[in-house]
């Protein structure tokens, strides 16, 4: 069978092989990107002076930080290096890079054994990781909307927040089996190392299964484009497509702070402010997002149906009315069951955004930039708003003004709303299907010419 490329003219079973193989390397670079969060209360004195333990874990988690500055530059080179060399080497080597700063982590002595070269290789394994999520993110929602079948693109491309949450709900899961089966002192001294040792050395088998993937055909199609001399990618290309970068900073604002906020920030959240029990609140927010997991697939199928723009609005309208109702809500209550509730009802308004994200965005740029219009613009959102969620929301807890942080998410997710009024309906103007007038037969032709240059060429409405 050939591995050149794949349409929606495909079977079905190839199309699903091809969407678990690109699911699997996006689930393994975000549990290892959570393997850090979870696990630095047991690794940081391991790399850094001990001084306290506060003063080690604000070092760790300022390494953390460093990650998110990079993923803007990891979305730029990646997403230039699938615009160029194609979706299925770079979702190779992003993993790649993922896996090699998690074995690096594994492997570097403490800091009583090398001193500051700890800190520094820990720095440098953070960068790596950093720029492997950044170029991650751009290169699976292209490579997934691609390859997807025709009026299904919505129910494929989201299952790759389903992989996201799954490597967030593994590396929890993996910390609960840790902690019961190794003492403190174990895990302080080596068991933390073990799930980056898992993490690397299942980047690595998912590496080598992604080299096996189809490439996509709409790759394959610009890439015979650009033998003929055509000039379609790179940030010069990029910037004759401003109200499309404007719509996907617009949509990808909201839905990045809301999601850190009712996912990873949300458990802080109820210990802190709500009083409830760590234990609780962990088990509230494994089961709230297992859920939340399930019902990716479920808006993505409802967007092919009805459109990618009234899910979002749901999501929009939904969350810039509800968010403080909720967060204020919770926070005077430490009953579990209540807790889970409105954890669970933010979870189901923040699905209208997750679940679309990576298509809405796809959809709007041609192939030639596809991955570098999607990847770039979420990065650097990721990086200002997504990465310091959490640290505004702590700051305003400490300056007694809390409140404030739910308005603060509520106008993040308003600009979301006013870009989802804005744009048209991306499934009508979705520069993904030029493909499909005339489908590639198999074994690929690689031909230049017709197929879908010319939808590629005008800029979706917005």
């Amino acid at each position: 069978m050939s591995t050149t490329a794949a349409t929606g003219t495909h079977p079905t079973r190839r199309v699903v092989s091809n969407v678990i193989k690109g699911c699997l390397g996006n689930l393994i670079e975000w549990f290892d990107w959570f393997v850090y969060a979870s696990f630095s209360i047991y690794f940081a004195k391991s790399f850094f002076p001990a001084e306290s333990l506060t003063a080690q874990l604000l070092a760790a988690a300022s390494i953390f930080a460093v990650g998110f500055l990079m993923r803007p530059l990891g979305g730029w080179i990646l997403g230039m290096y699938a615009d160029r060399f194609g979706r299925r080497n770079a979702l190779a080597v992003s993993v790649l890079l993922m896996g090699a700063g998690s074995l690096t982590i594994a492997l570097t002595p403490s800091y009583t054994a090398i001193g500051v070269a700890a800190p520094i290789l820990l720095l440098v394994a953070r960068l790596l990781q950093g720029l492997s999520v950044g170029g991650e993110f751009g290169s699976s929602a292209t490579y997934l909307s691609e390859i997807a079948t025709p009026g299904r693109r919505g129910f494929y491309s989201s299952f790759q927040y389903v992989s996201i949450i799954m490597g967030q709900l593994l590396a929890l899961l993996l910390m609960i089996v840790l902690q019961n089966l190794l003492s403190d002192a174990q895990m302080y001294a080596w068991g933390w190392r073990v799930p980056f040792v898992v993490g690397a050395l299942a980047g690595f088998a998912v590496m080598l299964l992604r080299r096996g993937m189809d490439e996509s055909a709409h790759y394959e199609k610009e890439k015979a484009a650009q033998a003929d001399g055509r000039k379609t990618t790179g940030l010069r290309a990029l910037s004759k497509y401003p109200k499309q970068l404007a719509a996907v900073f617009g949509l990808a604002l909201g839905g990045t702070v809301a999601f850190y906020v009712f996912t990873s920030y949300m458990q802080k959240y109820m210990v802190n402010t709500s009083g409830i029990s760590k234990e609780d609140a962990a088990v509230i927010s494994f089961v709230a997002l297992f859920i939340f997991m399930c019902l990716q697939p479920v808006a993505g199928a409802l967007s092919d149906k009805i459109g990618r723009r009234k899910v979002m609005l749901f999501f929009s309208i939904g969350g810039t009315i509800a968010t403080v109702p909720l967060l204020t809500a919770l926070s005077h209550t430490n009953n579990v069951f209540l807790a889970f509730g409105l954890m669970m009802t933010g979870l189901v308004f923040v699905t209208g955004y997750t679940s679309l994200s990576a298509i809405i965005k796809a959809e709007m740029f041609p192939t030639g930039v596809r991955a570098l219009g999607v990847g770039l613009p979420h990065a650097i959102v990721a990086a200002l708003f997504g990465g310091t969620a959490e640290p505004v929301a702590l700051a305003l807890k400490q300056a007694g003004v809390e409140s404030m942080f739910f308005w603060y998410v509520t106008g993040c997710i308003a600009v979301t709303l006013i870009a989802a009024l804005m744009v048209t309906e991306p499934s009508k103007n979705s520069k993904l299907e030029g493909l499909q007038a005339q489908p590639l037969p198999e074994p690929v032709a690689h031909e230049a010419g017709d197929g879908g240059a010319a939808a590629d060429k005008a800029p979706a409405a917005v």
